[in-house]
């Protein structure tokens, strides 16, 4: 097993590189075609991670042209042609992983979530109509419900023989779950839920599926309910199994449902919206794995807080979340690798004293446009393999749980606390930059990349809403930013925000920094590198990671101290807060890229191809370089770093663009994106 390495030029920092963004640098990668081979190959075996054969099988079978997107069909062909897929998909056992074995399916939580993941590259639409039918309908079902649910659905919603959708998001709340209003007022009488959208806000809306195609959807309501000689009263938000429509396709009684229509993405997703009027369902028609109702309309339920009991349920389901982050990975990896093979194929004018055209990756410029973007992509496919393996481990049961389904003692909550704020964080890193990504894309490729022929135009427009669905990604970061400050603790989920700000400053500050434990390859590297930043080589991996954690560090504090000030007399708990906003988020931010950085420097070190680790080791250095670069007023202004190296991690980023321009094709052909599903006329034109 190979140990971390720097990058063979270890004084990328202090290298005098020119600064003309239109400086040429030719190619002078001297490898063979069969070492060039064996480097992808070895590259791709760790950005495949632990699931590779699932990948592979993936590949194997959506290596067809048909299954990219086509713009010239009309919404309704659009619908169809999805649906169609995903039958295919069903008969050839593609959900089956992400359902228990006793269940009808096999119980493979990180080859689902890799397989969802793998769709990304081929048609968003297909991904999202998948992710919402197996993993948010199908995941509420297992996850939320018991034996009854499970022997009843299951099996149909693999099979697609049953299609749902999941019906959270109202006009009136999205990220604010615990405020929906849409009811289910239980009738002791009948022995029914009563579902019903009392306000014009308490509409479901944007719901995918619900437009055309689910029969059922799983409704997230206030459940109302009161035993013999209660007053009825809201228990809070809990889930029920609603049909929708008849085996006609028409709305049943009490239910209207409408189509969003044309959207800025997605045209295979039949997004709609769904009113309920006294709608009634059977008592069992609750998912009842966190709280039940009794005949006589007592309220049970092995969680007494209302606050843990909400978010236990919530957390059963982080499933889509991650795989929303992985799939907006996988097109943002598909952008760069049609974008760096136009560079490479592309001309535009001559060299001095030249005859012929440039290519255009040749040109530093270019290169500081994709290159630290694919550098960014190596990170985040490999803290996403560790997100999806550590959920693997926690929803396989390799965490322990008790009778009632949480975790078994303080420990394994904690695990999987940590896992959901890991999951919020990399969900929002990952949807941004996938956004970014494929929009620097189209620039770099110019017309071409504006041409739906080309893909990059289509994909702009379908990746995003993946920075709103699943969780804002302003709110995810915020409570990664939340959590770290409450270090935690149960006693936080469900406050207000003056009840968090209060909880916050009356903390000691020992707590409110306490720090995570270093894996030990990050443990050695940090023993080993001089805790002053400045007397060390930024090519030093123990120095790259003090940065990363000093900001974070610092960002923790200073964010305390800004809340304190709640505790004067006359300050407003959520003006206090509200000031500290921008504050907070940047918390979040630092944090996610910290855990990026040394999930990144993790895999180097798993390594044992000593060629791919010498090329991930300089793609690690450019990652670092480019996101001290992109932050750099916050170092400088605290004093993190000197103008001196500041203008050496400009310099960094020049130096490091040239030397991994020889392998900017081997490190996008490492993504695996199959070659059928990178059909673009512009690779074939230059």
């Amino acid at each position: 097993m190979a140990t971390p390495i720097e990058s063979p030029s270890t004084t990328v920092a202090e290298t005098d590189v020119t600064d003309d963004p239109e400086a040429v640098t030719p190619p002078t990668d001297d490898l063979t075609s069969d070492e060039r081979a064996l480097l992808v190959d070895n590259l791709r075996y760790v950005l495949d991670g632990r699931w590779r054969a699932t990948r592979d099988l993936v590949r194997e079978s959506a290596d067809r042209s048909d299954l990219l997107p086509d713009p010239s069909r009309t919404l309704d062909e659009a619908r169809t042609r999805i649906l169609a897929e995903m039958r295919e998909l069903a008969q050839n056992g593609f959900a089956a992983a992400g359902f228990a074995a006793d269940h009808g399916g096999s119980g493979d939580v990180g080859a689902s979530i890799t397989a969802i993941e793998m769709l990304g590259y081929a048609d968003l639409s297909l991904m999202v109509k998948a992710g919402v039918q197996w993993g948010l309908f199908g995941g509420a079902v297992e996850n939320l419900g018991t034996a009854r649910h499970h022997d009843r659905y299951v099996t149909a919603i693999i099979n697609l023989d049953l299609l749902g959708c999941f019906a959270m998001t109202e006009t009136g709340h999205g990220s604010n779950v615990q405020a929906l209003e849409t009811t289910a007022t239980y009738d002791a009488a009948t022995e029914e839920f009563v579902i019903d959208s009392p306000t014009p806000s308490a509409r479901k809306d944007y719901i995918g599926g619900a437009a055309e195609h689910a029969q059922v959807a799983a409704v997230f309501a206030q459940l109302i309910t009161g035993g013999p000689g209660e007053e009825p009263s809201s228990r809070g938000v809990h889930c029920f199994v609603v049909p929708i429509r008849d085996e006609n396709g028409d709305d049943l009684p009490g239910v209207t449902t409408s189509d969003c229509g044309y959207k800025g993405g997605l045209a295979g997703v039949d997004n709609g919206r769904i009113t309920f009027d006294q709608v009634r369902v059977p008592a069992e028609n609750l998912l009842n794995r966190y709280a039940d109702v009794e005949a006589d309309g007592t309220y049970t339920s092995p969680i007494e807080n209302p606050n843990r009991r909400f978010f236990t349920m919530l957390g059963t389901l982080i499933r889509g979340r991650v795989s929303v982050a992985a799939t907006a990975g996988a097109a943002g990896r598909k952008a760069l690798t049609l974008a760096t093979r136009y560079g490479l194929v592309r001309k535009q004018f001559e060299a001095p004293e030249g005859t012929d055209e440039i290519v255009v990756m040749d040109y530093l410029a270019h290169q500081r446009k994709l290159l630290p973007l694919i550098a960014k992509s190596y990170a985040i496919a490999c803290a996403q393999n560790e997100l999806t393996s550590e959920l693997h481990e926690v929803q396989s049961g390799s965490a322990g749980s008790g009778p009632d389904g949480r975790p078994a003692d303080d420990s394994d909550a904690g695990r999987q606390r940590q896992l959901e704020s890991d999951a919020a964080g990399l969900k929002a890193y990952a949807t941004w930059h996938a956004s970014h990504t494929i929009n620097v894309c189209r620039e770099a490729c110019g017309g071409a990349g504006y041409l739906d022929e080309n893909q990059l135009s289509i994909m702009r427009g379908d990746i995003d809403v993946f920075t709103t669905f699943e969780g804002d990604n302003t709110v995810l970061t915020q409570l990664v930013g939340k959590e770290l400050l409450s270090a935690y603790a149960d006693d936080v989920q469900g406050l207000s925000t003056a009840g968090w700000v209060r909880f916050v400053v009356g903390m000691a500050r020992d707590v409110v920094v306490e720090k995570t434990a270093a894996r030990q390859v990050v443990q050695t590297l940090l023993e080993g590198s001089d805790e002053d930043t400045e007397k060390s080589n930024l090519t030093n991996r123990g120095t790259q990671i003090r940065l990363f954690r000093n900001r974070e560090d610092h960002l923790i504090r200073t964010c305390a101290q800004r809340l304190r000030v709640a505790l004067d007399d006359g300050n407003d708990a959520f003006e206090v807060f509200n000031n500290a906003q921008d504050h907070l988020l940047k918390v979040g931010r630092a944090r996610t890229e910290r855990v990026v950085l040394e999930a990144f420097i993790q895999a180097i070190n798993d390594c044992d191809s000593r060629s791919a680790a010498e090329v991930l080791g300089k793609v690690c250095d450019l990652f670092v370089y480019s996101a001290l670069e992109s932050d750099l007023s916050w170092f400088l202004m605290h004093r993190q770093v000197s103008v001196e190296r500041a203008k050496a991690i400009r310099r960094g980023v020049n130096e490091l663009c040239t030397e991994l321009r020889p392998h900017a094709r081997s490190l996008v052909d490492a993504f695996g994106v199959p070659e059928e599903l990178l059909g673009a006329a512009m690779l074939s034109n230059g």
